[in-house]
């Protein structure tokens, strides 16, 4: 077993894709099928979603009580307890300002205190996704008329301010399935055990190399 450090790779230079086929394009996903060399010299067929990507926030208050949304997610047919979160889909949008905008939109809150929390891959046997996790602190209620207009599935969406610990034990006992609130609420319950201490740099590069290219062999 080697005790060298554990860090993330970049080995597109090891897995080349000699050919790439698109199946469907849209204005938040496409799918592609990418033919993709293999150790030993072998090409196989993946498909995969490349995705824009997306902001999510855990906003937490003097109480540490953390905002909750529900909301229907009609491709898993539920109803699930997820963090305010939304879409990378505004071009050159700053992501601090994405997440806020977000927060704004889902909690009609607003938020002095920004702190970069973690990123997330939720799906990467299958897809390009990466979400970039804020914590947000010093809480604020956005004024009724800078409230929001909600609709479609957002016009049912549900709030709540939970206390972290009753959030954690939601996400242990299968309350929450929603990977990026998972991840969110456990980093920030560690975090909080730990002081506080300081994150990363809001500037920090999401963990999204380019699209490997393809080649001619």
């Amino acid at each position: 077993m080697s005790d060298a450090p554990i860090r993330a790779t970049e080995a597109q230079s090891d897995h080349p894709v000699r050919a790439r086929h698109d199946r469907f394009r849209g204005h938040v996903f496409s799918v592609v099928t990418d033919e993709v060399r293999m150790p030993g010299g072998e090409y196989v067929s993946r498909d995969y979603v490349v995705h824009v990507g997306a902001v999510g926030v855990v906003a937490i208050d003097d109480d540490e009580r953390v905002v909750l949304v529900q909301q229907y997610r009609h491709p898993v047919g539920q109803r699930l307890w997820e963090l305010p979160a939304g879409l990378m889909d505004v071009e050159g949008e700053d992501l601090v300002a994405a997440a806020a905008r977000e927060l704004a939109e889902e909690a009609d809150l607003s938020a002095r205190r920004w702190e970069m929390l973690v990123d997330v891959h939720t799906t990467p046997g299958a897809s390009t996704e990466v979400i970039r996790l804020f914590l947000a602190r010093e809480l604020s209620p956005l004024a009724t008329e800078l409230r929001f207009r909600r609709e479609h599935e957002e016009a049912e969406l549900v709030t709540r301010m939970v206390p972290l610990d009753e959030a954690v034990s939601m996400a242990l006992n299968g309350e929450i399935t929603n990977a990026a609130a998972l991840v969110g609420l456990l980093a920030t319950a560690r975090l909080r055990d730990q002081g506080w201490p300081a994150g990363q740099p809001l500037d920090t590069p999401l963990p999204r190399p380019p699209i490997a290219p393809v080649i001619t062999v």
